[in-house]
Order: structure tokens, then sequence, then C-alpha cells
């Protein structure tokens, strides 16, 4: 049975918005979850990624800020909505998702999280927002500069509370929460409600609605799973470049962030382009190749388990986790970013030898039925997999890195400033030859009697014409200087025979 936006309840301006963008059937959390949240009560959504939640808060957070509360004028740092989100991605395709809805009523929505510096963020807030879509770490900066008070807000969303606890961000939000006004609605969606969330909703929502759909422990029937074993290391890297090869787009997960990089260099050395997404790279390397991925110019993602639920991307035909997962939520969080909103998808676990008792167990634990079998790169059920293998696309010329440690001497403004200061400085401490040397001690180095030769002269020449020695040499190295007595430095004794003392 479907049911269309209009009948919900859903005002006719976002219905037509959602129209355009192709949305007409609302999917069953959203089904479940607007009569309530649109009529301003409290709903607890346990819904898995990738079923609509997005769409089924996003509704009601417009709607209402349009049309029941709406009235006044905008107020700097005094946004009427908010929305938190445990990563950055998530935070951008949640605005994005909400900002043509939001537009149907003239309504501001804007961003915040780290990584990025501040000035865009405090900006929009003085010039007045109505929505803001926030990781916690940065609202807390804001809220703690008194940039931005929630002394205003109406409507409190957290999405994807189970991840923010495992992120540790449940402090956090606590505080954030404790700042709203406790009348405001609050709407928390959650694949779980584990790990503290139980606390957040028994404190939090008052007598919340609870919708349970497509929940985490109940993988979509139209996702189909797949265990490849693999014999060593050499075959699993032949099969992985094998599984990237097809074109449609694919999502590799890795263990570790060097890990994704790496796999996603190779794959583009080899004729694949391919971006990676993971905690090393900063906001606008992240954001870049999210939407490379996003608008079709690459079509593999390499990512860690940190970015797996900031990954909403439509039409992702194939997971591959390349190194299987931990433990069973990850493998289910990673699996979701395929078969989205009812589409299909497969996802795929390759296992080494010494892996297999783990994955099987992994499997177990996840509710996953999947026999492993045994396969090559070529092997048939690989080759189903891929389908149409795309072109081969020519890697870029890296561009060659620069030399460390004197490789080149840059000419810029400010190393020259540098150079000169060190010249001069060198320049300074050089020793006038009209200045007498000094030994190691300190002290000015003897005159030699008559023509005025200082020691080191005299040392430079030996013995001359049994004239006393006012230095001696180690073995052609630096000289070592006399004392102002005349005695050569050391034990007398161990010199053989005593230096002559200088007349007079």
């Amino acid at each position: 049975m479907t049911t269309d936006f209009r009948t919900l309840g859903v005002p006719a301006p976002l219905v037509a918005a959602l129209a355009a963008d192709g949305k007409t059937e609302a999917f069953p959390i959203q089904a479940d979850t607007l009569p309530d949240t649109l009529a301003g009560r409290d709903v607890l959504g346990r819904g898995r990624t990738g079923s609509g939640k997005t769409i089924a808060f996003a509704l009601p957070l417009v709607a209402r800020l349009g049309t029941k509360l709406a009235g006044g004028g905008r107020r700097g740092g005094l946004p009427l909505g908010l929305v938190l989100a445990p990563t950055r991605e998530l935070a951008t395709q949640i605005a994005a998702t909400l900002t043509p809805l939001a537009d149907a009523y003239g309504l501001r929505v804007t961003t915040i999280f780290g990584g990025v510096s501040q000035n865009r963020q405090v900006a929009a807030l003085r010039d007045g927002v109505d929505i803001i879509v926030a990781c916690p770490g940065r609202l807390e900066d804001l809220m703690g500069q008194r940039l931005v008070r929630l002394d205003a807000i109406e409507i409190t969303v957290i999405d994807e509370a189970d991840h923010m606890a495992d992120l540790g961000f449940l402090p956090g939000v606590t505080r954030i929460l404790a700042a709203t006004p406790a009348g405001g609605q609050r709407l928390l969606f959650s694949a779980t409600l584990d790990n503290g969330v139980d606390k957040l909703v028994n404190r939090f929502l008052q007598s919340p609605v609870l919708h349970s759909v497509d929940e985490i422990d109940q993988p979509p029937v139209k996702m189909t799973h797949h265990v490849f074993g693999t014999a060593d290391v050499e075959s699993k890297k032949a099969l992985v470049q094998a599984l990237a090869s097809g074109r449609g787009r694919r999502i590799l997960f890795m263990r570790t962030k060097h890990h994704a990089k790496k796999l996603a260099q190779q794959l583009t050395a080899s004729g694949i382009p391919a971006v990676d997404l993971h905690g090393n790279l900063s906001q606008p390397q992240r954001d870049r190749n999210l939407a490379a991925f996003a608008d079709g110019s690459v079509r593999v993602l390499v990512a860690t388990d940190v970015a797996a639920r900031g990954v909403h991307v439509d039409d992702v035909e194939l997971v591959v986790h390349v190194d299987p997962p931990t433990e069973h939520k990850a493998y289910l969080h990673r699996s979701g970013r395929t078969a989205r909103a009812g589409s299909e998808g497969d996802v795929v676990t390759l296992v080494l030898p010494a892996q297999e008792k783990d994955v099987a167990q992994l499997m177990r634990k996840a509710g996953i039925t999947a026999s492993a079998q045994k396969v090559t790169a070529d092997a048939a059920a690989v080759t189903a997999l891929v389908g149409e293998v795309a072109a081969y696309v020519k890697p870029e010329p890296r561009a060659p890195r620069q030399q460390q440690g004197g490789g080149g001497r840059s000419q810029g403004a400010n190393a020259q400033r540098k150079r000169a200061a060190r010249e001069a400085r060198d320049t300074a401490q050089q020793p006038r030859s009209d200045r007498p040397r000094r030994d190691r001690s300190g002290r000015p180095a003897q005159k030699a009697q008559g023509g005025g030769a200082s020691a080191q002269t005299r040392a430079g020449q030996g013995r001359s014409g049994g004239s006393g020695r006012g230095a001696a040499t180690r073995g052609g190295s630096t000289p070592v200087y006399s004392s102002s007595s005349g005695a050569p430095q050391g034990n007398p004794r161990r010199g053989g025979r005593r230096a002559a003392r200088p007349a007079g």
C-alpha cells in the first residue's frame, strides 16, 4: 500500500517541492511518523539509515516553522529549529535535503560543524537563520562564545542518536538539549536505543510516540549478501580491483585511514578513478571527494567506518567490506549504503583464511545468511557482480614532490628575508682580522715576541728556529692554544719533552 504526502497532511508547497525532486510516495517511516510530528508531538523513530528518516523529520520541521510557528522577524544568533547530527558529511546532506523545502516558506538554513573556519557560520548566525544543522562540538564552541543562543528553539531533532553515543557525543548533546526550551517539540531518530540513548529519551522527550520501521537488526530484503574467500593477500588485491571495475557506484570499506588512502591511489593508478573518505582529510577535501562520488565523476569511494553513516548517496549498487568490520553493527551500517530507499543492492565481504571464524560469527550476530565461497578475480560469481566493466581511465601524472632538506631554494619573499637575516647575522659573528683570536676558554691568544705573530700562526709553522711553541696541534686538527703562562695544554709528562718557556 502506498501513501502520498498530501494525504498525510503535508502542506501543498512542500508537496510541490517533493514532487519537483521526484518524490511522490511516502516511505513507511514517513507515513508512520508524519501524522504525529505534524501535530507537534514528540516522536521517537527507530529505523535504519536509508529508510527515509531525513525527510520524515525535515517535513514537520519546515511545515510547522513556516506556518503555525511562523511570525516575527529573524533575530541574529537565535534560530528557531535545530538538527543535531554526528558527522560533517551527514550535517551537509541533511541541509541539502532541508534547503529546497525551506525555500518554499522563505526559511534560511545553515550548517555548523568543525574542521572549517567559523567565520562563515558566525556571519550567517549574525544575519539571522531559521534552522541550523549542527555537530555538537562546534555548536557548543559557538554557544560558549555567545554567538548563538538556543532560547528560541521551537523544534529540536537528534538524528543518528546511537552514532552520537558511539562517538562519545552524548554529554555534549545533553548539555545542548538542556539549553533548549523545555516546552519545545523534540524528535529523536536512532537505529538502536543502547549506549545511553534511552537516557536522552527519558529526560528530554515528553510522552513520545514510538515508531519502529526497518530497524538495524532487520537487513533490507532487497540487499543480497556474499562472502568471498580468497587465498592470500595478492589474490585479494586482484579481487578488489575486479570488484571495483564495474560501471556503477560502489563503496569499498577499509579499517584504517592509511589503507583507505592507499587503496584509492592504487585503483586510480590502475585506471579506476577512486576517491577516499576518512578522518585525516580536511573538510574541503571531504566535500570535494564526496561530491565527485555523488555526481558520478568517480564511481569508487574508499571509506572508513567513521564515514559510514555520513555517505547518503543513492544508487550505490555494491558495498565491499575489503576489511571485515569487528562487530555486527558496523557491518550493518556499512552495508546500509546500498539498497537504500527501496532500491536493490549487493554486499560483499572478503575473507582471508585466518578471518573465516570471526566473519562467520559476525554474520550470525548480524542475522545474515550467506554461504562462503572460494573465488578468484575471474570467477563467475565475481563477474556477475561486476557486470559491464568500465573503460580504462588514464591517471593524471602526479606532480613531482618537492625535495626536502636543501633540495631547492624557495624564492618567496619570506624565505628571502630569512636568508638575508641569516647572512647578516653570520657576517656580524665572523672574527675581525684585527681582533685577537681567543681559545676555547675565552682567553685571548698569547702574542709571540718580535713580529707580533699570534700563537695560532706560529703553531701552524711548527717549531721555528728553536723558539718556544705558543700552541700545539693534534694530528692536524684545530690548534690547542697555550695558557697565559706559556705552558702547553695537557699533561707535560705525556707530551714528551717540555716546551720551552718564552724568554723575557
